[in-house]
């Protein structure tokens, strides 16, 4: 039997990594694509999510529900509060890209490294790894990996993750390292060849962690 799930995508980059992750973490779940591709546009436009993009992203969310899923997962990272918005207002999960995955490297210790490639995603992600860790001397140290995702964007996915891999070794000493989107997940093989920690990634995490949530 088969669980519907809908994924909220504000850039067409993160699908197929999301889809890979289902194939091999929960082939029962059936997913489907909601994109507004524009909502990451005007995202690296300011500084911070404002109320307006809040709105249009929890207006696609309620969209979503509408059309049947047990679950929703939200792939995005550079949307945090408005997904917390979603989650409270909807009678289903709605799952954050990355909190499972700061969690799963959190018990491999206190010192994480981020690899990031879209800068406007950085700050709410650290506030996140933040809430997550609360009580514990946990530290996050990001590491942006400049004109990874424009080559990414450009269809040139080997171009991409050679550059994450190669801003890996400046991440080789802490106790575990995390890719910050779905987008980067593809470069997880090259960035484990190149450092001997764990790394970690969101789409694996998260939808191990929306099968748990909706009872998959």
């Amino acid at each position: 039997m088969t669980v519907p799930i809908t994924l909220l995508h504000a850039t067409p980059v993160a699908i197929e990594p999301v889809h890979a992750a289902f194939r091999t973490e929960w082939p029962e779940a059936e997913p489907a694509d909601l994109l507004d591709s524009g909502l990451t546009t005007a995202r690296a436009r300011t500084p911070e999510l404002t109320g307006e993009l809040t709105s249009r992203f929890v207006a696609l969310a309620r969209y979503a529900r509408s059309t049947g899923p047990a679950g929703i997962l939200a792939t995005c990272s550079a949307f945090g509060k408005a997904i917390e918005q979603a989650d409270a207002e909807l009678d289903v999960p709605v799952v954050k890209p990355n909190e499972a995955m700061f969690r799963a490297a959190l018990a491999h210790g206190t010192s994480i490294g981020m690899l990031a490639t879209f800068a406007p995603s950085v700050a709410s992600m650290e506030e996140e790894f933040a809430a997550i860790a609360q009580g514990v001397p946990a530290t996050l140290r990001t590491v942006l990996v400049p004109g990874a995702l424009d080559v990414l964007r450009a269809g040139d996915a080997e171009a991409h993750n050679r550059l994450v891999a190669a801003a890996a070794p400046n991440l080789a000493d802490v106790d575990a390292i995390v890719l910050a989107h779905f987008s980067t997940a593809r470069a997880a093989p090259g960035v484990r060849e190149a450092v001997a920690v764990p790394v970690f990634t969101a789409p694996e995490s998260a939808v191990r962690a929306l099968r748990v949530a909706v009872g998959g």
